[in-house]
C-alpha cells in the first residue's frame, strides 16, 4: 500500500498542508467558520474538522483512494509551555477523523521534510 506523509501547521484559525515527496507548496486553508476559541487552538473541534477534512482530500487527490495517511500535526500558535494531554488528542482527532493511519504531535521549531519523515517513520 502507498503512504502519503503530509505536515499539517496549525494556526489560529488556518491550517498549512504540505504533502513531501511531491514538488508542490504548502498550502493554506481557512475554514467558514472560525475553530479557534480566546482559550484553545482548537476550540470548536466541528469546525476545524469540517475545514481539515475535505482539504487533506483535495492535496492527497486521486491518490486517496488507494493509500493511507500518514501526519505530522504541528500547533504553531497558543501552545506556550507545551501541550495539556486534552489539546494533544484534539489534534491527534483531527488527523484521524480525516483518515490519517498514523499521526504524530509536533510542538517547536517548524521541521523541514526530512526531519517529518525521520519522526513517522520511528513509530
Amino acid at each position: 500500500m502507498f503512504t502519503n506523509y503530509l505536515y499539517i501547521k496549525i494556526f489560529k484559525d488556518a491550517f498549512e498542508i504540505r504533502l513531501l515527496g511531491k514538488d508542490q507548496a504548502s498550502s493554506r486553508h481557512t475554514p467558514s467558520h472560525p475553530f479557534t476559541t480566546s482559550r484553545l487552538l482548537v476550540g470548536t473541534f466541528s469546525a476545524a474538522e469540517a475545514c481539515l477534512k475535505p482539504v487533506i482530500k483535495e492535496t492527497l487527490g486521486k491518490s486517496s483512494l488507494f493509500s493511507s495517511a500518514k501526519i505530522v500535526m504541528h500547533p504553531m500558535e497558543m501552545c506556550e509551555g507545551g501541550l495539556s494531554e486534552v489539546e494533544e488528542r484534539i489534534f491527534m482527532e483531527l488527523a484521524f477523523g480525516s483518515g490519517a493511519r498514523q499521526v504524530k504531535v509536533h510542538v517547536g521549531a517548524e521541521l523541514d521534510d526530512t526531519q517529518v519523515l525521520e519522526m513517522l517513520k520511528k513509530a
